[in-house]
């Protein structure tokens, strides 16, 4: 029961670690974060951290994992199921990135790994694997459950993939830069659906 108890009690801390300094980040960016500030926040002693992360940069790439990780949240058989419907396969897929887009401390975040990836080489190697090859698998399985049910018209799932899912990141990206300079975003509230639309309309069979 203890090392139950003692088990459950370290998981939690390093979740609300990670959720502390998430916020963290996205209000001061990686150089005005450190570990005291976020051991503060947590109601830990700064030492404590290290029971759990060796330093602040780790911190920052478990972060930026749950930044760049698919926001397909279903299991691979609730995945294919979704897939064998065609279209709703894609409307799910498109509104979890619309709902990352608009969350607040997720865009701010979503900004600053923007600019550190072009100074980190580890955190590049991350954002090809947790975002851009794990999205571009999901989608191409579903695309492939979508042309062997006839929805589709054959083709190269994988480069169906990079077409559907880079429209999306582009959608990201321009939300995040127009609140960046404090412009509205309401002309792209629907963007994402329109695209869903658009793009249906061209590989349906």
């Amino acid at each position: 029961m203890p090392n139950g108890t003692t088990s459950v009690k370290r998981t939690g801390t390093k979740e609300k670690i990670l959720k502390v300094s998430t916020i963290l980040f996205s209000k001061l960016g990686y150089k005005g974060t450190s570990v005291r500030k976020i051991a503060s926040e947590v109601g830990i002693r700064e030492s404590a951290i290290y029971n759990h992360y060796k330093n602040k940069e780790e911190i920052f790439f478990e972060v930026a994992k749950g930044i760049f990780a698919t926001p397909f949240s279903l299991s691979s058989d609730e995945i294919k199921e979704l897939a064998t419907r065609g279209k709703p396969f894609l409307h799910k897929f498109a509104l979890q990135h619309k709902m990352l887009s608009f969350d607040k401390t997720n865009e701010n975040m979503f900004r600053l790994l923007m600019i550190e990836l072009m100074q980190n080489k580890e955190l590049r190697a991350q954002f090809m694997s947790e975002f851009h090859q794990k999205n571009i698998k999901v989608l191409s399985e579903g695309f492939f459950i979508m042309m062997q049910n006839s929805l589709i018209h054959s083709s190269d799932p994988m480069m169906v993939s990079y077409e559907f899912l880079s429209t999306l990141f582009y959608i990201r990206l321009q939300i995040t830069l127009m609140h960046f300079d404090e412009l509205s975003t309401n002309a792209l509230s629907t963007h994402f659906e329109k695209h869903v639309d658009f793009f249906w309309e061209s590989i349906k069979i």
